[in-house]
């Protein structure tokens, strides 16, 4: 691995530390600015073809290279600056897969909304029954003159109830090998025949609405807003699934999170005595250093492969079980510091941390699930890089 930047990248760092100085306000500034900064926010970073920053420019990005978008995404996480765009799961996903597998027309419409934060795309994967086995997917869209028409359910949808559209696979030939019958649909979220219902989670009010059943019931959806070939749906879906699970930016997240817990734990006390002064914790805390620090060279390992082209599908999935763990472990360690009984703890930012602790700890599931199961994870690993038997 080379962690020299290039003067080229150099440049380009010094680039986005100045724009930050120049248009980042602090944190508290932000929020005495309300919604209206982040309308701004994203005019000003659009205007720099830094929203979908890695899209070739003739889609309306910048055309930049995958060094360039990682130091990115790095100055704005030490920045602690909003996301590069509204649309999460468009710049993710949508975005890619049309650039990837659709056609000029669907460039056309549905890019330029990504970019200018006008869309709110969900992904509609998990189903009713099928646990993580997305080939097993039942939701049928039959051919009908131009239209498919849509029939099944979709759950544990995030967000779709503020969304515009939803980002959807379906089973298009149900006689074919399960992973060969699947094609992608983007499909409007106002069409006729949808019913949208909030899931409630248990961490509360942050969570209380955040995922949803989504019906569909004889939906038209027109032939023209699938993505790629029938049948194409499972290439789009793994293409998808590695974008989520690359992990990378999780990194800087970590190191926060674990400059806080050490602050909490300062404040903290076990037993009565000074929560510091407590082995165990001591070496619970050096161990989420060096985990983080791991986490950090796989994921520049990971980033090598890529600028030369040498990366394995598989390995984000060791990004993706590694972060995960991380986040749960460090919040349920916050957790039980806030449990030690200082009144002086529950006044402290790092206490307080927006509720992190509590809906990193509680909110497990989001975390562990997301993505694909750590079961699924393990599989990977062990099928593809390890070569170990599938029985």
């Amino acid at each position: 691995m080379d962690f020299d930047l290039t003067p080229d990248e150099e440049r380009f760092r010094d680039e986005v530390r100045a724009f930050n100085a120049e248009h980042l306000p602090s944190v508290a500034e932000r929020r005495k600015l309300g919604p209206g900064f982040l309308v701004q926010w994203w005019r000003l970073i659009r205007e720099r073809r830094w929203v979908g920053f890695q899209w070739p420019k003739d889609c309306g990005g910048s055309g930049g290279s995958i060094m360039e978008q990682y130091v990115l995404k790095q100055e704005m996480l030490a920045a602690e600056a909003p996301a590069l765009g509204r649309d999460y799961t468009g710049l993710g996903w949508v975005g890619p897969a049309i650039i990837q597998f659709g056609n000029d027309e669907q460039k056309k419409r549905y890019l330029p909304d990504i970019l200018d934060s006008e869309s709110a795309w969900c992904t509609g994967y998990s189903e009713p029954n099928i646990g993580s086995d997305l080939a097993g997917l039942q939701c049928r869209a039959v051919c009908d003159g131009d239209d498919y028409v849509v029939n099944g359910q979709k759950v544990w949808i995030s967000l779709a109830h503020v969304g515009t559209g939803i980002y959807t696979m379906v089973r298009t030939k149900p006689d074919a090998p399960k992973h060969e019958g699947i094609s992608c649909l983007l499909i409007d979220l106002k069409s006729p025949g949808i019913e949208v219902r909030p899931i409630e989670s248990f961490p509360g009010d942050h969570f209380a609405h955040l995922y949803n059943e989504v019906s569909f019931r004889n939906v038209r959806v027109p032939a023209a807003n699938r993505v790629g070939e029938d049948g194409q749906g499972w290439d789009i879906i793994c293409s998808a699934l590695q974008n989520e699970r690359s992990g990378i930016a999780e990194v800087n997240r970590h190191h926060k999170a674990l400059d806080r817990l050490i602050k909490l734990a300062r404040n903290a006390r076990i037993g009565g005595k000074p929560a510091l002064g407590n082995g165990n914790l001591r070496r619970k805390l050096a161990s989420f250093d060096a985990r983080i620090e791991a986490a950090r060279l796989n994921g520049l390992r990971n980033l090598t492969q890529q600028v030369h082209h040498q990366n394995r599908d598989s390995d984000a999935s060791i990004n993706k079980l590694h972060n995960c763990n991380l986040l749960v472990e460090m919040s349920e360690t916050g957790m039980e510091l806030l449990g030690g009984g200082s009144p002086y703890v529950g006044d402290t930012e790092a206490s307080v941390y927006r509720g992190k602790w509590q809906i990193g700890a509680l909110g497990w599931p989001t975390t562990v699930i997301g993505g694909g199961t750590a079961n699924i994870q393990k599989n990977i690993i062990a099928e593809r890089m390890l070569g170990l038997p599938k029985d």
